[in-house]
Formats: structure tokens, sequence, C-alpha cells
């Protein structure tokens, strides 16, 4: 049987899902952690191709944010998958593998703006020119993120173009957050920040975009 024929998608509850459904969903994404990692371990190769396919817009979507290359991105998509098949028997379920797959694909960003001397993820966009940048910085994918749901499209270009503007820890958090669907205290394992940091950022990231975005589209992503 598949690791995810029982399990719904994971954003399929929405945002504003009731409690009972918030925790019936809960449940499921522990049930499926913990299908993957007992796959994972076995090296299954089925569960690997499932996992791409599932999660393959969502990772590639997360490192053009990062990176703003897309060649870049693309050769670090192949890495993580590459880093997951290598090490699946590391993940032991207890979190859910969308953020363990986050934390690999921004080690790698890291590693590598490393070896081309850069110290930290705040220096990522010097000596990069507009051409340096994709032309487009959404991966296609039919599951809507949370800020798919309560946005217009208008809304979604405005704010993809904001968001390039900003600081990259700031973007990264916007993303993770609102694309992503990550809690806090997940976004704070990805980045390995204090969960202050993480508030902070978001804070300064929502502060920043505010002017281009809708006043009832505010309130509402504040609530999510």
């Amino acid at each position: 049987m598949s690791a995810f024929s029982s399990v719904r998608p994971f954003f399929a509850a929405g945002p504003f899902a009731s409690s009972s459904a918030a925790a019936d969903l809960q449940a499921q994404v522990r049930q499926e952690s913990l299908a993957v990692a007992e796959g994972l371990k076995r090296q299954d190769a089925g569960l690997l191709d499932e996992l791409i396919v599932r999660y393959q817009h969502r990772l590639l979507r997360y490192l053009l944010y990062l990176t703003s290359n897309r060649e870049q991105a693309e050769d670090l998509f192949q890495e993580v998958w590459m880093r997951v098949m290598v090490r699946g028997a590391q993940f032991d379920g207890r979190a859910r593998f969308d953020t363990w797959l986050f934390t690999i694909a921004r080690n790698l960003v890291i590693d590598l703006r490393r070896k081309k001397t850069m110290s930290s993820l705040d220096e990522m966009f010097e000596g990069h020119s507009e051409d340096d940048r994709p032309m487009a910085f959404e991966a296609a994918d039919n599951d809507p993120t949370p800020f798919d749901r309560l946005s217009s499209l208008e809304d979604r270009e405005r704010i993809a173009a904001a968001l390039m503007q900003l600081d990259t820890l700031y973007r990264e958090v916007l993303v993770l957050r609102f694309h992503e669907d990550l809690s806090l205290e997940e976004i704070a394992k990805v980045t390995r920040a204090p969960l202050s940091t993480v508030k902070s950022r978001l804070y300064r990231g929502l502060a920043a975009i505010k002017p281009k975005m809708d006043r009832n589209l505010v309130r509402r992503l504040e609530t999510v």
C-alpha cells in the first residue's frame, strides 16, 4: 500500500478548519510521517518516487525564492533528493517530512554560498543582476497554498514581486509560513533560529510588504 494512500493531502482542510478537523489532520500527518520514516529506512524506491511527485513543486518554489536563480535552484533540487535517498534513515518521523526536506534544502543553499565565500543567507543576492533572476518564481502546483486560497491572482503577482525585494531571511519566513503552511515552531526548526527571531522576521516581513497588499488580505493572513 502507498505511504500516502490513507492520508488526505495536507492542505485539504485549509487554514480555517474546525478544531476537531485540525486534530484529525494532525493525527493523519503524524501517521504519514511515521510511514514515510519506515519507508525511507527500507530504502523503498516507490516511496521516494511518490515523495518527489508530491513535494517537487513546493521544494522548487522554496529554492527559487532562496536563490533567485532557476538553474541553481534546479541543481540544488536534484541534490536535495540525493540527500533524501542517501540519508533517509535519519528521518525518524517525529516531525513532518516537509520540515525535514526544507531543512536539507536550506543547508545545501548555505553550503553552496559558503563555498563562494558568502558567510550568511543575508548575503545571497550580493552581486546578482536582474538577469540572474528567473523569469517566473512560481513553480506550478495543483494544490493551493494558504496564500493562494486567500488572495486574488493580482495580489499574488504583486506579492511575488514584493517578496523579491525583501531581505532573504524575511522572505524565507513569509514563504515558509504562507506558501508552505509551516507553523512558527516548524520554521524555527528549518531555519535553526529561536522562535522569537522567527516571529520578529515574520513581523518585519509583513510590515515591509503591507503597502503592496490589500488591507483585508493582510488581516486574513495575520490570523492564519
